[in-house]
């Protein structure tokens, strides 16, 4: 008789250790870990409120069970949302007073509250900040399959008691969200957010999966992009020396004053891109009665590079002082 009582004791142990990890993978979906990011997020940017939620309950519960969870004095935000659906957004009397001493005083007290139902200015005065809740609920959640239930809903007005409920709500079933906050660390309270658990909104987006590029696409991208790019019009720079001057004296210049070279040489004329940045070297001539500048290897520039051939005459060695009007 022993053994069999303590058989039936490790039973409804074990029953009751196993519904611990199903209701907390309950709580982990994808709308119980955004709903409490969405408040404290849109408290942080729309009131400069500090919002901290603790463990979001996520419940499936009928319209009569619903009415049970208003508290005393709560101001019941009613929701509209797809194809006439209706939910609720309910704010204990802590959240409430906290909203609104953040919008006129700027901060949240610690004064006792005053026992008093919610008006129609105390609703008018939340509205903005649930709609953003709302908001931000739903874009957190545009690719997720609770997108569905969430999806559309915002403030259209506010009730002093849960009994006009039964008469406005559909009885059907609602998906509740529960959470406790702590505001300001001046005030704790809760929000319960319930919406018919057979959504209207929007599907998620889903990613679409990226098909295989056809390779003969590919080849023909390839040959496009690369006559392009040889048809592009590249300018390059021929440097025969830099010169480094004050501003001062760059702003004192005139027409006829000579600039000093004393590094120029012929045979090492430096190529520069539209960046100024060195590109190569090369030796300057010409060809055909044209100036010419023939490019220079590596290995080239390093050592003395050697004449031009007949096709190009060499250009005489200019003076030390060049004119300004002459270097471009």
């Amino acid at each position: 008789m022993v053994a069999r009582k303590r058989s039936v004791d490790q039973g409804v142990i074990r029953r009751k250790l196993t519904a611990v990890p199903a209701a907390q993978a309950m709580a982990e979906g994808g709308a119980a870990r955004v709903w409490p990011l969405a408040l404290a997020r849109t408290a942080r940017d729309r009131l400069g409120l500090g919002l901290d939620c603790g463990p979001v309950r996520l419940d499936r519960f009928s319209l009569a069970e619903l009415l049970d969870l208003p508290p005393d004095r709560a101001l019941i935000a009613v929701l509209e949302g797809p194809r006439n659906a209706m939910g609720v957004l309910i704010l204990s009397p802590e959240v409430l007073a906290a909203v609104i001493e953040m919008q006129t005083l700027g901060k949240v007290t610690q004064q006792p509250l005053i026992q008093r139902r919610p008006t129609r200015t105390d609703a008018a005065m939340v509205a903005d900040y649930l709609d953003a809740v709302l908001i931000a609920f739903e874009t957190a959640l545009a690719a997720d399959a609770d997108l569905v239930w969430t999806d559309g809903f915002r403030y259209a007005s506010f009730l002093e008691e849960a009994r006009p409920l039964a008469l406005m709500l559909e009885d059907t079933a609602y998906k509740v969200l529960r959470c406790d906050c702590d505001l300001g660390g001046a005030r704790q309270g809760g929000l319960v957010l319930a919406l018919p658990a057979e959504g209207h909104g929007r599907r998620p987006e889903r990613a679409q999966a990226q098909l295989a590029p056809d390779p003969g696409l590919r080849m023909q991208f390839s040959s496009d992009l690369q006559a392009q790019v040889l048809a592009a019009e590249v300018r390059v720079q021929a440097v025969l020396h830099r010169v480094s001057l004050p501003l001062s004296a760059v702003l004192a210049l005139q027409p006829g004053d000579l600039l000093p070279l004393p590094t120029a040489a012929l045979d090492r004329i430096e190529l520069a891109g539209q960046d100024g940045l060195k590109r190569g070297l090369g030796k300057l001539g010409q060809h055909r009665g044209m100036r010419a500048i023939r490019l220079l290897a590596d290995d080239q520039a390093a050592m003395p590079t050697p004449a031009l051939p007949q096709s190009a005459d060499p250009v005489p060695a200019p003076p030390a002082r060049l004119p300004l009007t002459g270097t471009g």
